[in-house]
């Protein structure tokens, strides 16, 4: 793992953050093109009432305005989840050249957990994965996010049951 995926990583992550302070799950997303940052984004779903809000989406759309093209031919996208499936085909369209990805997405991950969208070889555009980059920290941050989410919950239902009882 290079020093410079790891630097990008270190900056999804705290867009991650950003997302988790807005209660949003926290994923956060960078494009590179040649060293330096063209896009950022973090999952902004709940907040914008857009299920395609993905951080990757968010991400990529801003990268492609910066630069005023779609095709993002040689950018890397810096993400600390495994993509969906939606995010992966969004890859494949915007002709990402690299993605690095942080831990892996056992419901959804489109690359390693429930699919392997990157095997399939009809598709007309292929890129270079590199995963596991800082993985640790990036499944830290997403299994604390939803252990205080499901505490939250729990929380929440048995207050509503004490004052059903009262």
């Amino acid at each position: 793992m290079s020093q410079q995926d790891q630097h990008y990583m270190h900056r999804a992550l705290g867009l991650a953050d950003k997302a988790e302070q807005l209660g949003e799950v926290p994923i956060g997303a960078v494009v590179v093109y040649q060293d330096e940052v063209i896009g950022e984004g973090f999952n902004q779903s709940i907040t914008s009432l857009d299920p395609s809000a993905h951080a990757e989406m968010v991400a990529i759309r801003a990268a492609a305005k910066h630069i005023g093209n779609y095709r993002l031919v040689d950018c890397t996208l810096y993400v600390t989840l495994e993509p969906c499936t939606m995010c992966m085909g969004l890859l494949i369209h915007s002709r990402i050249s690299r993605l690095v990805y942080g831990a892996v997405e056992p419901k959804a991950g489109a690359i390693s957990s429930t699919l392997n969208i990157h095997s399939l070889t009809h598709f007309n555009h292929r890129f270079d994965i590199t995963s596991g980059v800082l993985a640790e920290q990036c499944s830290t941050k997403m299994s604390n996010f939803f252990k205080e989410r499901r505490a939250r919950k729990k929380q929440l239902k048995d207050s509503v049951q004490v004052h059903k009882e009262s």
